[in-house]
């Protein structure tokens, strides 16, 4: 398609082009309007000026008779720019004036009218006027008129105003037209120059923003946050891609040396049976991580919006710490609660849940046990689940006395399948964290990690529902 072609099939170009039809058609009629009452207003004010002066000459007839009527038509007939006199005697003859021939039998005809006339008996082209035709007594005819030549001139001005008005506004708007379907066109091909660039692959490409704040910058800023999530959930993809390459790798291969060493050693039926006791144990494990992945991936999909409902947090909460009370115990970690009633949220109670136990879990892991030499002097013992209210937003955090995590780190242990060092020898796949901040974000909130001075204080901040607590 040309360039002339794409001009005219945008929005902006229709758009103009629509506006300058309607702003065409109303500087017509205004024009119209006010060419027509120009007019009328000049043929008013000449009629009126015969009319007057056809009575003052009548009156001065009734006050000094046909000579003094006479003399002043002389005089006034003499002066520059004079309108147009004619004193007709009862037998016919002209007795003053300045106007030549007129067409037969005008005089026969009273009142006013537009007529034809020449100046003198040598004018060839005749000229128009408005006269008033008036009997005096005695059978005496008098004309007054005034010329229509300068009416026509002033009409003649305002047509051409009138024609080259309207041409310069369809000029105008035909440029301005063009001038702003380029600049919105100009803006459109670089948007899709640059969406065509990360069809390509170039994710980190963004839309281009004139700083206008127009509908096409907040178009822009609402694509680029898209593009944004995009190339997070992208890079996300790939990263679990790789972790999972990375990080499954052994618990297959010691699913698979297990069997095969069942298959090569195994003597008796105990031994078969040890050997498929220890291959469902690294199945489960399996089972576990990719349940985590599908839970994650169903959190960041939104697709658990379908159980959203509004529930207690106090029993969510109990229900957890009742969950994982044995664990604790067979620890030695004291594990506690103090999560006020009365706190109500609205969200998926199964998701919420599960990131409140994976945090519980993480915390049973890493806190200090009772007498453990390698414990901080002032580290608390135990895990501490607790719930508050702060603004908006409900704040539940779970807070134990091991070695926490350094601030560099924090964002990072965030994503899936991401270990520390110290945690290597610890048992887990490094999905707890992530699914915690997966379910955080469904719900509108955020996950923080937190110094507990020692050890680690994980915070969910999830928005209360309407109406508050």
């Amino acid at each position: 398609m040309t360039a002339l072609g794409k001009l005219f099939r945008t929005t902006a170009f229709k758009l103009s082009l629509a506006y300058l039809v309607i702003f065409t058609l109303f500087a017509f009629f205004l024009l119209g309007y006010i060419a027509f009452n120009a007019r009328r207003l000049i043929a008013d004010q000449v009629a009126s000026v015969v009319e007057a002066e056809t009575q003052g000459l009548a009156e001065q007839y009734m006050a000094g008779g046909l000579r003094r009527l006479v003399e002043i038509i002389e005089q006034r007939s003499r002066q520059p720019g004079a309108s147009l006199y004619l004193v007709m005697g009862p037998g016919g003859d002209k007795l003053a004036g300045n106007i030549g021939q007129l067409p037969p039998d005008l005089l026969n005809q009273t009142g006013q009218r537009q007529i034809a006339y020449f100046h003198n008996d040598d004018d060839r082209r005749p000229h128009m006027a408005l006269v008033r035709i008036y009997d005096l007594p005695s059978r005496v005819k008098l004309l007054v008129g005034h010329d229509l030549a300068e009416a026509d001139r002033l009409r003649s001005v305002i047509r051409r105003a009138f024609g080259w008005s309207l041409s310069l506004v369809v000029i105008l708007a035909l440029l301005g037209g063009w001038f702003v379907t380029r600049r919105v066109l100009g803006r459109i091909d670089a948007m899709t120059d640059t969406t065509r660039g990360i069809m390509e692959g170039n994710l980190s490409g963004r839309l281009a923003l004139s700083g206008s704040n127009d509908e096409l910058d907040r178009l822009a800023v609402g694509l680029n946050a898209m593009l944004d999530r995009i190339e997070e959930l992208m890079t996300g993809l790939k990263e679990v891609s790789d972790n999972i390459a990375h990080d499954l790798k052994t618990p297959l291969t010691r699913l698979r040396n297990g069997a095969e060493q069942a298959l090569r050693t195994a003597q008796s039926p105990d031994d078969y049976r040890q050997a498929l006791e220890g291959t469902i144990e690294e199945a489960d494990n399996l089972i576990r991580v990719f349940n985590a992945l599908l839970m994650i991936a169903r959190a960041e999909a939104g697709s658990a919006h379908d159980g959203v409902s509004d529930f207690d947090l106090a029993e969510m909460a109990r229900d957890v710490v009742e969950l994982y009370e044995p664990v604790a115990e067979e620890a030695g970690v004291p594990l506690t609660l103090d999560v006020p009633p009365g706190l109500r949220l609205k969200g998926s109670r199964e998701l919420v849940g599960q990131a409140l136990a994976n945090l519980v879990d993480n915390a049973i892991k890493y806190a200090p046990r009772p007498l453990d030499p390698g414990a901080a002097p002032n580290a608390q013992p135990g895990v501490r689940v607790s719930a508050a209210t702060r603004g908006d937003a409900v704040e539940i955090a779970v807070a134990d006395g091991g070695p926490g995590i350094p601030a560099a780190d924090r964002n990072r242990v965030l994503e899936r399948f991401v270990r520390l060092e110290g945690a290597r020898t610890r048992p887990g796949f490094g999905l707890g964290l992530s699914l915690a901040a997966a379910v955080a974000r469904l719900h509108g909130g955020v996950l923080r990690l937190e110094d507990n001075e020692p050890g680690l204080r994980a915070v969910v901040a999830l928005p209360l529902p309407s109406g508050g607590a």
